[in-house]
C-alpha cells in the first residue's frame, strides 16, 4: 500500500524517543558529525545549468477551504525551476532558505538527520533563462510534503529542458512559508482519517475525495499561472504552454492524475506511489501517463495483496487502469519504499529514525537516479516524440525496475 507523508512523519515524531538511542555513548559523536557532513544531492546530467526562484500566487477565484479561522483566498508558495544558460554562474541557491529549513522531521537540525545546510543543492539563484520554450511540469507533493522536498527531481528535470512549478499545499504540508510566515498543517488540510489502513474506505475515503479536488484544483491553477509567465518578465517568450505535465508523490501522484483528467490541455500525467482517488478511478485518462511504484506498493495494480488494505488498492489501481484509454507505463522498484521517491533517498539518516521511515534498502540516491531516468526518458518521449528503448526493454543499468502490464 502507498503511504502517505505527512502523518507517517508526525507518527515518526512521537516515537522519536526511540532516536534518542543517539544520544549514548560514542554514538553521539557519530552523528554528530554526520549531521554535519556535506551532502549532495544527485547531479542533472541535462544539457542545461538549473535556475531557481520562488514565489507565492494567489488565487482571487477561490476560497481556502483548508484554512482556519475567516474566508480567505487560497495562496501557494511556489518553487519554479527552469533550464538556464550552460556554464551559467551565480549565487548558488540554498536547499532550504529561511524558514524553510523548519521542514525537519523533528523541527530541530541535527537530532539525527542532515541539517539542510549541509544539503547541496546544483540551482543557482534567479539565473537567466536559457534561449529556447520549455514545457511546463507541475509537481505535487506527498501529504505533509513540500515541494523543496523534491529539489533533486526538479533539477534533473530542468537540467533537461523543462519549467518545472512545484506546488506545496498550504494547510496540508507540515510547514510552508507564505510571505515570509510559516505556515502548518490543518485537520482538513492533513486529515487524521488517514491514519485508517484502508484508505478507500468510510470516513478515509470521503476525506481524500474531497482534498483531492483542493490539491487538482491548485495544480490547475499553478499550470495556468505559470502559462501566462511567458507575456512577461524574464521568463517571456521561454514558455512552451501548448500542453502541460502534472507529475507528483504520494498524494500529490494522486492529484496529478485527476488534475490531468479536468484539464484539456493536459499532455500526460506522472504519479510516484500513490494511491488513487476521485473520479479519474473510474474514467481514467486520455492522456499518457507513467506510474513508479515501491516494491510494497498496489498501486500498479500488480502487488501480492497481503492486507485488506492491499486489496483495496489493487482494485482501485485496477479500475483507474482499465478505464483509461491513454498509452500508460507502469513500473515496480525493488529495494525502495515510499520515502525513496523523495529527498530523503539523498539524506542521512541516523538508524533509529531511518527505521521508523518508509526508506527501503536500496543504496542512498540510487532510487532517485532511477526516478529521474525514467521521469526524463517519458517525458521526452510523450512531448519531443524521442524514441526512448529504456520505457519498453529496459536497461541492465536499472535492475532493480520490473515493468508491469
Amino acid at each position: 500500500m502507498a503511504k502517505f507523508g505527512g502523518r507517517t512523519i508526525v507518527r515518526a515524531l512521537l516515537a522519536l524517543t526511540a532516536t534518542a538511542l543517539i544520544l549514548i555513548g560514542g554514538y553521539t559523536g557519530y552523528v554528530t558529525v554526520r549531521h554535519d557532513r556535506s551532502i549532495d544531492l544527485p547531479a542533472p546530467d541535462g544539457p542545461y545549468a538549473v535556475g531557481r526562484a520562488v514565489v507565492d500566487w494567489t488565487d482571487q477565484s477561490r476560497t481556502d477551504p483548508l484554512a482556519p479561522g475567516p474566508a480567505i483566498a487560497r495562496t501557494l508558495s511556489i518553487w519554479l525551476w527552469y533550464p538556464a544558460p550552460a556554464g551559467a554562474t551565480g549565487k548558488p541557491a540554498p536547499y532550504a532558505p529561511g524558514p524553510w529549513a523548519r521542514l525537519h522531521l523533528s523541527g530541530v537540525a541535527g537530532l539525527g538527520e542532515s541539517t539542510f545546510a549541509a544539503v547541496h543543492d546544483h540551482a543557482i539563484e534567479s539565473a537567466a533563462v536559457a534561449p529556447g520554450r520549455f514545457p511546463i511540469v507541475v509537481w505535487e507533493p506527498g501529504l505533509g510534503f513540500a515541494a523543496p522536498q523534491y529539489t533533486a527531481i526538479a533539477e534533473s528535470l530542468a537540467g533537461h529542458g523543462y519549467l518545472v512549478v512545484g506546488v506545496t499545499p498550504t494547510y496540508s504540508a507540515n510547514l510552508t512559508v507564505i510571505n515570509g510566515q510559516v505556515i502548518g498543517s490543518t485537520t482538513t488540510g492533513n486529515p487524521a482519517a488517514f491514519d485508517s489502513g484502508d484508505l478507500h474506505t468510510g470516513a478515509a475515503q470521503q476525506a481524500g475525495d474531497r482534498l483531492l479536488a483542493v490539491w487538482s484544483a491548485d495544480a490547475r491553477f499553478a499550470a495556468a499561472q505559470a502559462a501566462a509567465l511567458d507575456h512577461s518578465g524574464q521568463f517571456a517568450g521561454h514558455v512552451d504552454a501548448a500542453g502541460v505535465v502534472y507529475a507528483g508523490h504520494s498524494f500529490g501522484g494522486a492529484a496529478a492524475l485527476q488534475a490531468c483528467h479536468d484539464d484539456p490541455r493536459c499532455a500526460a500525467a506522472v504519479n510516484l506511489d500513490g494511491t488513487q482517488f476521485g473520479p479519474v478511478v473510474r474514467t481514467g485518462l486520455r492522456a499518457p501517463s507513467l506510474t513508479m511504484a515501491s516494491e510494497d506498493s498496489c498501486v500498479t495494480g500488480t502487488c501480492r495483496a497481503a492486507t485488506a488494505a492491499d486489496r483495496s488498492d489493487q482494485a482501485v489501481a485496477r479500475a483507474f487502469r482499465d478505464a483509461g484509454s491513454g498509452p500508460a507505463w507502469s513500473y515496480q522498484v525493488a529495494g525502495m519504499h515510499h520515502f525513496n521517491f523523495s529527498d530523503y533517498d539523498a539524506y542521512y539518516l541516523a538508524a533509529p529514525l531511518r527505521s521508523l521511515l518508509a526508506m527501503g534498502p536500496i543504496s542512498r540516491n540510487r532510487g532517485l537516479t532511477i526516478t529521474d531516468a525514467y521521469l526524463v526518458a517519458f517525458l521526452d518521449h510523450v512531448l519531443r516524440r524521442r524514441a526512448e528503448p529504456l520505457l519498453t526493454a529496459g536497461s541492465p543499468q536499472f535492475p532493480e525496475v520490473r515493468r508491469e502490464g
